[in-house]
């Protein structure tokens, strides 16, 4: 498989998911924004059974975590992307559940981002796409150290608030740009387009889960993958 085949499948296989994602908080009746109370607790217990890393509950509220863990652990699958890749390396040795054998996801590289989707264009000249760490850094805050608000634009809209890969202006192409149409304000292969029909509740619990997970330093400043965890 070529790399921008292997481009193409990633980005098929993300658009399922997302299309699963919406179409189970959106057209199934467990989906709608009034869960019933045995449901709503069911979620949020099952995410706490679910979530593969320790997490501090400091000054969270325990049901938002819980059901934050739910939406990024199960429907959303995050962790699928948001490693370093390539293939199935966010599980540990022994614990690769496509080769039969018990889920393990490895807590070293847990929503730490890295994952190259290669670039955009056949030539290979283009920008790459690359998963971005969501842990939180020192300040507790999940992506390096967002606010809700900056979170919420980015799930609603798709912005690229790391203005990592502009646009190719006309009749240039290099690695440092995405080619036309692509919009290089936009995250990329990212299915933000499913994930920004949540609710704000949703969001907001996607958003205290990333908080209570350990962060993930990532390579070396000045990587956009970097987090100072203390």
């Amino acid at each position: 498989m070529t790399r921008g085949q292997g481009l193409k499948f990633a980005a098929a296989t993300v658009a399922f998911a997302g299309v699963v994602l919406a179409g189970m908080f959106l057209t199934s009746p467990r989906g709608k924004a009034q869960d019933s109370g045995d449901d709503a607790a069911s979620r949020i217990e099952q995410g706490f059974e679910i979530a593969p890393v320790p997490l501090n509950l400091d000054g969270k509220s325990r049901s938002l975590v819980g059901l934050g863990s739910y939406i990024v652990n199960g429907p959303g699958d995050c962790n699928a992307c948001h490693n370093p890749g390539p293939g199935n390396n966010q599980f540990l040795p022994g614990g690769n559940p496509f080769f039969g054998q018990p889920k393990i996801i490895n807590p070293a590289t847990y929503l730490g981002g890295g994952r190259d989707f290669g670039p955009f264009d056949k030539m290979q000249l283009s920008a790459h796409i690359i998963s971005r760490n969501l842990t939180p850094d020192k300040t507790g805050l999940p992506e390096g150290g967002r606010s809700f608000s900056e979170f919420l634009l980015i799930m609603r809209t798709g912005a690229d608030l790391d203005h990592l890969h502009p646009t190719c202006p006309p009749g240039v192409l290099n690695t440092g740009c995405v080619p036309a149409p692509f919009k290089g304000d936009l995250l990329q292969v990212m299915p933000w387009p499913n994930f920004q029909n949540l609710t704000d509740h949703d969001l907001r619990a996607i958003y205290e889960y990333l908080s209570a997970i350990p962060c993930i330093e990532g390579p070396p400043a000045p990587s956009p993958l970097h987090n100072d965890c203390q």
